[in-house]
């Protein structure tokens, strides 16, 4: 059954009459080249987040992690990612070879600033390039060089909100969501229990991370 809600906003002038414009600050704080401040920030930075989309405009967003500098500055214009093995789903570098616009989201551990970077990805397999990227004796197949077209600081007002960096306000283990329990109702198959999945999830994180 199809929702319809009310009160919807159907036009940039309805919204920016609702929103209004950003400040002088906001306007001005965007750079279109990696700065020597941008290049600390990604250096400090263990994790980031993915966004793109394919040639109909449906969107993914997709984290990634490993020790921090592990995503690398070549120069003012551009960075590598390089692509560590996953679930074979391969969701943003599909959407890359459809469509090369790419927005990225830099997070430091107790930072509450956040380092954006927008721009245009392409999918490289340069074996001169990836070596450096070689963890445990593996080199990943393929890496994501970014140009980049904007770089700005996000505001921390979304940490402040949520306390993701305060311990005390993080939920008891007991409490968080099982897994494994998740991707079996979600599977919904005789082939694939809760203790099966959370056999293939652990043998995974212990033997597949690179």
């Amino acid at each position: 059954m199809k929702v319809t809600f009310k009160n919807q906003i159907k036009s940039i002038d309805e919204l920016r009459e609702l929103m209004g414009f950003p400040r002088e600050l906001v306007q001005k704080k965007s750079i279109n080249f990696i700065d020597e401040h941008c290049k600390e920030f990604i250096a400090k930075s263990p994790m980031l987040f993915i966004s793109t989309a394919n040639e109909n405009g449906s969107c993914d967003v997709s984290p990634r992690g490993d020790p921090s500098g592990f995503v690398d500055v070549l120069d003012e214009q551009y960075l590598v990612l390089p692509e560590r093995p996953g679930n074979k789903r391969c969701d943003s570098l599909e959407n890359i070879l459809s469509n090369p616009h790419i927005g990225l989201i830099f997070i430091i551990p107790g930072l509450k600033e956040t380092l954006r970077i927008n721009g245009k990805a392409i999918l490289t397999r340069d074996k001169d390039l990836l070596h450096k990227y070689e963890v445990n004796g593996k080199c990943p197949e393929v890496g994501i060089i970014v140009e980049v077209e904007e770089c700005f600081i996000h505001c921390a007002k979304a940490f402040l909100r949520s306390k993701l960096w305060e311990p005390e306000t993080w939920p008891e283990k007991a409490q968080l969501p099982i897994v494994a329990k998740v991707l079996a109702d979600h599977i919904n198959s005789s082939n694939f229990s809760k203790e099966e999945i959370q056999t293939v999830l652990e043998e995974s994180y212990k033997k597949r991370l690179y």
